[in-house]
This record gives C-alpha cells, structure tokens and sequence, in this order.
C-alpha cells in the first residue's frame, strides 16, 4: 500500500516532457480454479536476484498487504512506447516468478473467485489489521498509480487543485472489478467502493498552496486514526519521497495499452495543470462532495451510459465526458507525439468496453468465474497489437471521428 516509485529525481532525457512511471498490483491466483492463492512471498522470493536492465532499470516486485498480491514498481519513462514496454516486462517479471510456484499474475482489481485473503505478517500490516478490522481482513484490491515528475511542492499541489475533477474519468476508462466474493457486484469498479471505506480515501477540497496540503496532513495525522503517513489515501497526492505527483484512483488495467495510454493522459493532465497555474488560471471550484458523487458514478457505470460532466457536475453520457477530457488535454498529447495514440486506444475501450465489460462477457458466455480469471490471465499477458490492426470497429471509428473532431 506504501510503495514508492523509484528513480524519479531523474530529468526527462527526452525534450522537455515529464517523466512517468507506474505501479501495477497483480492477483495470484490458480491458474485452473482462479482462486486466489497466498503466495506474495514466495513470488518475491523467487524474483530475487533477477537483474535490472537498461538505463531507467528494470521493474521490480514488492509485497503488498496481502498473499494474495503482488506489486510491480516499473521504471522511470519519457516516453508512451517506453512505458508501455516497461509495463509488459513488469508483468512477466510478476507472472514467471509466481509460475515457479504454481500461480499466475493476473490484473484483476478484485478476485471474481470468492475467498479469505491473508495477511502479511509484517507489523505494519499487523498493526493496520488490528485497528481496522474487517476493512483490512477483506480488503483484496488492487490498483494502478502513476507518478509524473513535478518541479516543487508547490507546483505538485497546483497540479492537484487542477487535476481533481478529471480523476473520476480515469477511474471510468480503468474499471475492472465488476465481481466481489463470488458475486457481480452492480458497479464496474468495485475496488473504488471496497477502497473507499478506508479513512482518508477519495476527493480532496483544494488546498491553494503547499503549506495548506502539509497542514491537512498534519492534522489528519494528528487524529490518532492513521497508523502513519502511507495512509493518506487521497486519490490523487504528493509522494513521500520522490518529487512527483502521484494518481491512485484507477483500477489496475486488465490490457497493457489500456495502462500505459491512462498514464499518458494522466501526464497530459499534469502539465495542462502546470501550465495553467503559471498562467494564473484558477483552479475548477467543485467540492469535494461532487467529486465523490462523479467517483461513484465513475466507479458504477465505467464508459456504459451516463457519467457526470467533469466541470458541469451534470449527468451526460459517458462518450461525452470522455471527449471533454481529451478536448482538454490535446494541445498536450499533440506536442509529446501521443495523440493519435492516445485517440485510437481510448476509441477502442469506448467501442469495446474495459476490462469490467470484458469480465462480465466471459461471464455471461461461460457461467465460469473460472474462466473468466483464466480469459483475464491471457489478455494480462497478450502481445501488444501491430501498429494499425486491427481497424477500430465501426462503432469504435464513428466515435473517433467523434472524439477528433473536438
């Protein structure tokens, strides 16, 4: 749950973009059964001494707060391609260390197989599991947090006050939890719900200054509630220790390409940001409140049917919202040389839905939870499609044209 990225005091070796990087949590689960199996540390154990390579260095695995998971920490990126080969090698890191011991790595954001996670024995964990009960016992989610390099504090909370009210649009194209203990849930993202009992999770007001985002913190620390720092779950914070932003509302991604693509829109989003507070652009004034409402509808529907406008605070549908974020941000994606990638990957997830729409027709075909982990432990793992095929579908071409056009 505190992991940090590494390596990000690094200066983007490439022009003048930021640098970006993620961190994946993956299922172990059986590969027959697709129950998820309490092996972390034995999947640990067995990534050790695997050497990192290439200048930004490798990925790398870490434990999380439970067996049943395992964290990828991938490495310091320029560019969208590097990410996303970055984000590949990270997941057959995880997935041939956790084959050694009999599993798969599989990106699921919840277990569509019911079961008891386990702790991991470390006092942290411990301590987290005897002040928080069944929250802590039942939490078994795992999801997706991209970090993009800032310049100052300063700078990070400008781009927080900014960012906040595009987040549950992340949290919409990333969903891949429809299914809880055995069970379709109602939402496409169920991890949001679940996640969403903890404390500190969710939207913040805006803050308007570093000294002001210290200041809470502090006070929320003071509380007596947190065990420590590493708990202030906002969806979207400064890092502890590394000088970036870091974005923690997605699921984590059941495609690859659906991965990196979210985290270029979320650098796109940061120096957008950026670039408005030097300009004196003030921040959006939603509350916290109508952001949570944007979450939960976010969390809920996913890119099926209505969302709430991102400046509105009004219902629209889905394919609109999403074409007001890129609206937004395009100027940006345009000069890093994302856009058209960008643009035809969220065409796609918009024509054939994300990894909770995915789970849920495998599930209608086969009546299987079973296969619906197994079908998710393939596309985990599918090679990246050629440039240019295959064609977007028509639906998927007509909202293209659409989300172009803007």
């Amino acid at each position: 749950m505190d992991t940090s990225f590494r390596g990000t005091n690094r200066t983007a070796r490439q022009g003048r973009l930021r640098t970006f990087g993620v961190e994946e949590e993956f299922l172990l689960v059986d590969p027959i059964s697709g129950k998820a199996m309490p092996l972390a540390e034995q999947v640990l154990m067995q990534a050790m001494g695997v050497p990192e390579s290439g200048p930004a260095l490798g990925p790398t695995l870490a434990l999380e707060v439970k067996q049943e998971q395992i964290e990828v920490v991938g490495p310091v990126c320029s560019t969208l391609q590097e990410l996303e080969t970055g984000i590949r090698a990270g997941r057959s890191l995880a997935d041939e260390a956790a084959r050694k011991v009999g599993a798969r790595a599989v990106a699921l954001a919840t277990s569509p197989v019911a079961g008891l996670p386990t702790v991991v024995q470390q006092p942290r964990y411990l301590t987290m599991a005897s002040r928080f009960g069944l929250t802590l016992r039942e939490q078994l989610t795992c999801g997706f947090h991209v970090h993009v390099q800032i310049t100052s504090g300063e700078e990070g909370v400008a781009v927080l006050d900014r960012i906040r009210v595009w987040l549950p649009l992340l949290l919409a194209l990333s969903t891949n939890s429809p299914f809880w203990q055995g069970s379709d849930s109602g939402y496409s993202s169920f991890r949001y719900q679940a996640w969403s009992r903890w404390p500190t999770a969710g939207p913040c007001e805006r803050f308007g200054s570093e000294r002001e985002y210290r200041r809470y913190v502090q006070s929320l620390l003071a509380s007596g509630v947190l065990i420590d720092e590493g708990m202030i779950y906002f969806d979207a914070r400064l890092s502890r220790n590394h000088p970036t932003v870091e974005v923690r509302i997605a699921d984590v991604c059941m495609e690859a390409s659906h991965a990196a693509v979210i985290a270029t829109i979320v650098r796109a989003l940061v120096e957008k940001a950026s670039q408005q507070w030097r300009a004196g652009v003030l921040a959006p004034r939603l509350t916290a409140e109508q952001l949570r409402l944007a979450a939960w509808k976010a969390s809920e529907s996913g890119v099926e049917g209505m969302l709430l406008h991102p400046l509105l605070n009004t219902p629209c549908p889905a394919t609109e919202a999403i074409q007001v974020l890129l609206k937004h941000i395009r100027p940006i994606l345009a000069g890093s040389g994302d856009e058209q990638r960008v643009m035809t990957t969220v065409a796609r997830m918009l024509s054939s839905g994300t990894g909770a729409q995915r789970q849920r027709d495998v599930m209608m075909r086969t009546g299987d939870l079973a296969a619906v982990v197994r079908d998710a432990v393939e596309r985990t793992h599918g090679a990246a499609a050629p440039q240019g095929a295959p064609a977007p579908s028509d639906r998927s071409r007509r909202r293209l044209q659409a989300t172009e056009s803007i």
